[in-house]
């Protein structure tokens, strides 16, 4: 049996130049998991108030973090599966496909045309249906026509496996020594998104890491992640905190955000602040641009030290094994 590993990724524009960031983010916010309103509604909202706005601000913030090779997301995730794949070697075939812009899915799953078995991997750790919804559902959606469907193994989280867990402390525990306080920064969702049908009595008020009910639910996925995350790093309650990043729009997101958790921080006297993203395995906009550049000059301001934010995995070697342990591949 030929079996094939399909990693999935959100996706990055092709250039940082508006008519490619347009594009890229059409693609993205007309996404009915996205903004989850009616086509119409959705469709003015788009083009009517956020693509005019949004378009040269996030052009400029992705001409701030451009290298090189290209955009950061795209090269880490080639790196990954390159490695991945010399890892591998023959047992299995590895592909990479951007949800939004290239490599696409579709190209990710012709690649794998001739596998019996096909792993899907979103690399998104708390399932979302923003994210890991809308992936599962785009390659769903390509795979069903085929006349042979192949076995498919679906992995939809995988928020607190050790191997994971592991692997991210391990690239948070260098900075333990030199900070005051940890703050796991997670990409955030509108407020009305995590209202789904196993927790929605349960997120009206706060939703509880322990409880049963709501496994499907980010939120509480987030908390399992970083209490998982605070043993691992030997961290008390009091030492470290949630986050969530990147909202859009005047709709209420959840909460705290990470923007006015700094001024929060800084106003209990805290100084030497370390920044991780376990929402994110690799680095991009959000991670090096929204926090990296962006929050560390508000911090800056605020005590007059810079904060330390943590890289994401990217293609380090742990995060290969844990990746290979994940889909029982090791």
């Amino acid at each position: 049996m030929t079996t094939g590993l399909l990693i999935l990724n959100l996706g990055t524009p092709d250039k940082p130049e508006r008519r490619q960031v347009r594009k890229y983010l059409c693609e993205f916010l007309s996404d009915k998991r996205v903004i989850n309103l009616p086509s119409i509604l959705r469709y003015l909202l788009l083009y009517g108030a956020i693509l005019p706005f949004r378009t040269p601000k996030s052009a400029k913030a992705y001409q701030a973090i451009w290298t090189d090779k290209g955009s950061p997301l795209l090269v880490y995730s080639v790196a990954l599966k390159e490695k991945l794949q010399d890892r591998l070697g023959e047992r299995a075939i590895v592909a990479l496909g951007m949800r939004y812009g290239s490599p696409s899915v579709e190209s990710a799953l012709n690649e794998l045309s001739e596998c019996d078995q096909i792993i899907i991997l979103p690399l998104y750790p708390q399932y979302a249906s923003a994210s890991t919804g809308s992936s599962i559902e785009k390659t769903l959606d390509l795979l069903g026509p085929k006349t042979i469907i192949p076995n498919i193994k679906l992995i939809r989280d995988f928020h607190t496996h050790p191997a994971y867990i592991q692997a991210q402390a391990n690239l948070i525990q260098p900075f333990i020594p030199d900070s005051e306080f940890v703050l796991f920064s997670y990409h955030g969702l509108p407020e009305n998104q995590l209202l789904v049908d196993s927790c929605k009595f349960l997120c009206k008020s706060g939703c509880s890491s322990e409880s049963l009910l709501n496994s499907g639910c980010y939120r509480a996925q987030c908390q399992r992640t970083s209490e998982a995350l605070a043993a691992a790093l030997g961290l008390e309650p009091g030492q470290y905190a949630n986050a969530f990043q990147s909202r859009l729009g005047r709709t209420k997101w959840i909460e705290p955000y990470t923007d006015a958790m700094l001024e929060s921080l800084a106003a209990k006297g805290i100084k030497h602040l370390t920044i991780a993203c376990p929402s994110f395995v690799a680095d991009c906009l959000e991670t090096l641009e929204e926090i990296g550049i962006g929050l560390n000059k508000r911090w800056s301001k605020l005590v007059g030290h810079d904060l330390k934010l943590v890289p994401c995995l990217n293609a380090d070697d742990i995060w290969v094994d844990a990746i290979l342990d994940i889909t029982n591949l090791s």
